[in-house]
């Protein structure tokens, strides 16, 4: 690997990551996730630099934390302009509102994607019985029930069979599709 494509792979994780990190923040929020738990102190340790001077300016709106979005919709413009500069050797010019689509189109994108993996998780989970105390199995539940309890309230009694996330899950499919998120 030459020495553009390393630069270009690292900048790409370390933005990919705190991104997540900043998503995670705002779902953890969304889903009201007990914050005393180690993944919750965490996810408040790495994001409050970026966020605490960005909520004076930006406040949050009926429970939801808008400067986290606009933080992980600044940073994957961040890390689009970078990564572009890296590739074609300097950043094209003109590309503004393409550049604020695409972002937003990726925050979709990676909410829906968020979503999808942690219901996936927490129906891998409940096959090897995990401990439910653990901090990692809490946060999944937390995060996943306010999607899951709705659906599983449209379903009727299967037996003892919980079809909500199947359901989840193909719903997430569909609107990937539909808004040609993949």
């Amino acid at each position: 690997m030459n020495p553009q494509g390393a630069l270009f792979f690292l900048l790409d994780f370390v933005f990919s990551a705190y991104i997540f990190i900043v998503l995670t923040r705002f779902v953890l929020q969304l889903a009201r996730a007990d914050f005393y738990n180690p993944i919750s102190q965490f996810v408040l340790k790495a994001t409050n630099p970026l966020l605490k001077p960005l909520r004076r300016i930006i406040p949050g709106y009926g429970g939801l934390d808008i400067a986290a979005l606009v933080l992980v919709v600044a940073l994957i413009i961040l890390k689009t302009v970078i990564l572009l500069s890296i590739q074609v050797g300097g950043f094209p010019s003109g590309i503004g509102a393409a550049l604020v689509l695409h972002a937003l189109r990726e925050l979709a994108s990676l909410i829906l994607n968020y979503v999808f993996w942690t219901v996936l998780i927490r129906v891998l989970l409940s096959w090897v019985a995990p401990d439910p105390y653990s901090p990692v199995v809490r946060i999944i539940v937390q995060v996943t029930e306010p999607i899951m309890a709705p659906v599983r309230k449209l379903l009727p009694p299967m037996g003892g069979f919980d079809l909500s996330p199947l359901f989840v899950l193909l719903g997430i499919q569909l609107l990937q599709i539909l808004f040609q998120l993949h």
